[in-house]
């Protein structure tokens, strides 16, 4: 499948890597181009931002609740809920600029939009070669349609949800008139427990769409399980990405550093090239077969004449003379000419 304009991607092969900066710039701009100078460092595809707004994530009731989930703002004095979203919040100016300089680094650049307005931003504006769908809008089925008209590219996330629910979707988005999808499984827990992260459902996946590419959006901590996607096949993988796992902010915990994506990178591709194909074939010399492998040798000096019996013959390498699997043949048959112990039988020995 055709990702970007220079990017092909099929299960199995080396992952197209995704440094999911979110909002881990905390709404400094220098900060996220240290991330995206970072990123390309450490040998990510492409950068993605969130282009969510105060506006566009929560409605008021959440803001007046002044907590979601674990970010509770109820007892703090220097923030609201409502504040800190529109901090970490990215502007459309300042995406322009990031892309502009994600150009200028070499690296792609995307962002995930989650209303119209900032769809269509991010393809008549940022350009984006593709779209990133949340896990939370995968039911969200006017919103698919919508984006599936843009033509372009669809990666969706597939936390929070079914296979019921993934179908619709991926129903949704083909019935739209775009069959150009990536299906990434994800668990939107950050971070989730192993046992629940459930990398069998890449296989699960692949079989139940078997048209489409599927990829790995993780939340784990460490670099263990997104390399252990690259041996299932996964044809994306999307990681958040931080300078500090320390610093203030919401997903910085749970994000890869430097170092670690650089070793996921380095490992997918490592875990890729020793995946192969699907072909069993001996991928040894002719040379180190035979230096391998044994051959019928006698296991006692025998006389021109003499019959050869089970009890006459053992097996030694290496592999150049008569192979142990014709043993069958060879019992019974006479020796032509005086032969030392431990010789290495040959078909020119045998009358």
């Amino acid at each position: 499948m055709k990702l970007t304009k220079h990017v092909d991607i099929n299960n199995y092969s080396k992952p197209y890597i995704i440094a999911e900066l979110g909002s881990n710039h905390n709404g400094d701009m220098a900060l996220a181009k240290k991330l995206i100078i970072e990123a390309k460092a450490a040998g990510a595809d492409c950068v993605k931002f969130q282009s969510w707004s105060k506006d566009t994530i929560f409605a008021r009731v959440k803001y007046e609740d002044n907590y979601f989930i674990a970010d509770d703002y109820r007892d703090r004095s220097d923030y609201t809920l409502e504040e800190i979203v529109e901090e970490y919040s990215i502007s459309e100016t300042e995406l322009l600029e990031m892309k502009s300089f994600c150009d200028d680094v070499g690296i792609d650049c995307s962002s995930t939009p989650f209303s119209k307005q900032e769809a269509d931003f991010l393809i008549e504006r940022l350009h984006s070669p593709f779209i990133k769908v949340a896990s939370m809008d995968l039911n969200n089925l006017p919103f698919l349609d919508y984006l599936a008209k843009k033509g372009k590219p669809m990666i969706i996330s597939t936390g929070l949800s079914e296979l019921s629910e993934i179908d619709k979707a991926i129903n949704t988005i083909e019935t739209a008139g775009n069959t150009q999808i990536v299906i990434l499984h994800c668990v939107s827990t950050y971070p989730p427990v192993d046992s629940d992260v459930n990398l069998n459902n890449i296989t699960t996946l692949m079989k139940a769409y078997p048209d489409y590419c599927i990829g790995f959006s993780d939340h784990t901590i460490g670099i263990d399980i997104p390399l252990a996607s690259v041996a299932l096949g996964a044809a994306i993988i999307e990681k958040h990405f931080t300078l500090d796992k320390e610093m203030e902010g919401w997903d910085h915990k749970v994000s890869a550093t430097k170092d670690e994506l650089t070793a996921i990178v380095k490992g997918a591709k490592r875990i890729n090239d020793a995946l192969g194909d699907f072909r069993i074939k001996a991928p040894e010399s002719a040379e180190k077969i035979a230096e391998f492998r044994r051959s019928i040798v006698l296991s006692r000096a025998m006389k021109k004449g003499e019959v050869i019996n089970l009890n006459d013959i053992d097996y030694k390498r290496p592999g150049t003379g008569i192979k142990p699997e014709l043993t069958e043949f060879i019992l019974g048959m006479r020796i032509n000419k005086d032969l030392p112990f431990d010789h290495i039988l040959s078909k020119s020995d045998l009358t």
